[in-house]
């Protein structure tokens, strides 16, 4: 009996697990949230039906099919056009291209010279050599890339303190994504491209160009890989090293190769990994493919995750504490970006920012006015269900349950105010996948985020 006790012990003892789940709740000092509200199996275990199915994959595949034809911030590239009008290409560039209006800061923090920046960021444009008729070409990316605003990298801040929002910087495209290239800089060193839900400039270094079938073929029809962690690397590999260590981030789909059993890849034998087909870049430019490894430790699915409340806040909570990046800096995420990664994992497709999100016909929508008054609000948050998008000007949150009576959110944040018990506002640099109670959350002078309240997006039936 002693020595079954004393082994008991030792197990609980080296179990992180059970350390873990021993380990008493404490205040965080952030609007007075616990340390057990920062796990997702918290809030999945107050659920009645959490692994219930909210949309099976043909349902998905409807939405996602209505989400290209009615939203006008998607691009369906599966049916291009074979000439684009001059005025649509130069209404894309001049829609990011910067005013210069203002005083715009390096990262030093030191004023930049607007005349100078103008003139140079103009004469990189080349808007005046948009011909009249653009014919797409088509290219894949190859490694995660920056999508800039104008064709050069300088990181640009309003306020000589802020290092964080670069103005210049738009979203980022990743490893297999198709994209139309309809013009380039000045400089030949970049390309505007259209993908599927943005419209910007990238660097050349970052995408293949090929031809229009095998773009937009690639991985058509075929077994396929989904990344369902918050980003995981394929092998690192001295023989390929464009395949090398290649950040994939969530939802990331990747065609699998049937692959001969004890063929090295790459210089590894791949019986304990996946091996997927990549995009690479030739040293001309072109498109030619690889296979890469992904350890298969790592987490990944054979297949997109079954589309429910559990799933999401599962894949949610995989980014919690993940620096905010604005735009997709830092090879991180912002808010929009955020709550589109964790919906694709599960194969759902949504529009790249806030703005487009937060009206998109295509979703199940609940539109707040200034008429709406605060009890209205109120009633309608407290329905919202785990999965649900709730939009301010500017900024997106994913429900994760109701505790109280509070609704609870993660999102990715740069800070939160609210107010103390003696009433005087108290601020958090978050800066990171949050989460927090919505109600008490304060937006600007008195009033909270859910006066802010623009609209509520539900993916379900």
């Amino acid at each position: 009996m002693r020595t079954v006790l004393f082994l008991t012990l030792i197990l609980l003892v080296a179990s992180p697990a059970a350390a873990r789940e021993a380990a008493p709740a404490r205040d965080t000092g952030v609007l007075g949230i616990r340390s057990d509200q920062l796990e997702p199996g918290y809030w999945i275990g107050r659920l009645a039906h959490p692994d219930r199915i909210v949309l099976d994959r043909k349902a998905i595949a409807a939405q996602n099919a209505r989400l290209y034809s009615v939203d006008q911030s998607m691009h369906d590239l599966s049916r291009p056009p074979a000439a684009l009008p001059r005025e649509q290409v130069r209404g894309w560039i001049e829609k990011l291209a910067p005013s210069f209006d203002r005083p715009l800061f390096d990262e030093r923090g030191q004023p930049l010279d607007l005349a100078r920046l103008a003139e140079s960021t103009r004469a990189n444009l080349r808007l005046d050599a948009v011909a009249e008729s653009v014919a797409p070409r088509f290219g894949l990316v190859v490694r995660r890339a920056d999508l800039r605003a104008v064709p050069d990298r300088l990181r640009v801040f309003r306020s000589a303190d802020d290092h964080d929002i670069d103005r210049w910087q738009e979203s980022a495209l990743f490893p297999g994504t198709p994209v139309a290239i309809v013009h380039e800089s000045g400089d030949g060193n970049w390309w505007f491209v259209v993908s599927p839900n943005y419209a910007a400039w990238v660097e050349k270094q970052y995408v293949a160009e090929g031809a229009r079938e095998a773009v937009l073929g690639y991985g058509r029809d075929r077994p396929y890989l989904v990344v369902t962690g918050a980003n995981v690397r394929t092998n690192h590999t001295p023989e390929e090293p464009r395949v090398s260590s290649l950040q994939l981030d969530m939802g990331l789909r990747l065609p699998l190769l049937d692959w001969p059993p004890r063929e090295a890849v790459n210089g590894q034998d791949p019986y304990a990994a996946y091996v997927v087909e990549l995009p690479v870049r030739d040293d001309d430019g072109k498109l030619r493919f690889s296979p890469a490894l992904v350890p298969r430790g790592a987490d990944v699915a054979t297949g997109y995750l079954p589309l429910t409340q559990a799933n999401l806040l599962r894949q949610g909570f995989k980014f919690l504490g993940e620096r905010y990046g604005w735009g997709n800096g830092y090879g991180t995420r912002d808010c929009s970006s955020f709550v589109s990664e964790v919906y694709r994992s599960v194969g759902v497709e949504l529009p790249r920012n806030t703005s487009d999100q937060a009206v998109s016909p295509a979703l199940n929508r609940i539109a707040l006015g200034e008429d709406d008054d605060r009890a209205k609000r109120l009633a309608l948050v407290k329905a919202t269900q785990p999965g649900d998008l709730i939009y301010i000007p500017g900024h997106v949150m994913m429900v994760i349950g109701h505790e109280g009576d509070r609704t609870w959110v993660i999102h990715d944040t740069s800070g939160a105010s609210w107010l103390g018990a003696n009433g005087e506002r108290l601020r958090a640099k978050l800066n990171g996948v949050s989460v927090t109670p919505l109600e008490p959350m304060l937006a600007g002078g008195t009033d909270t985020y859910v006066d802010r309240i623009t609209n509520i997006q539900r993916i379900r039936p």
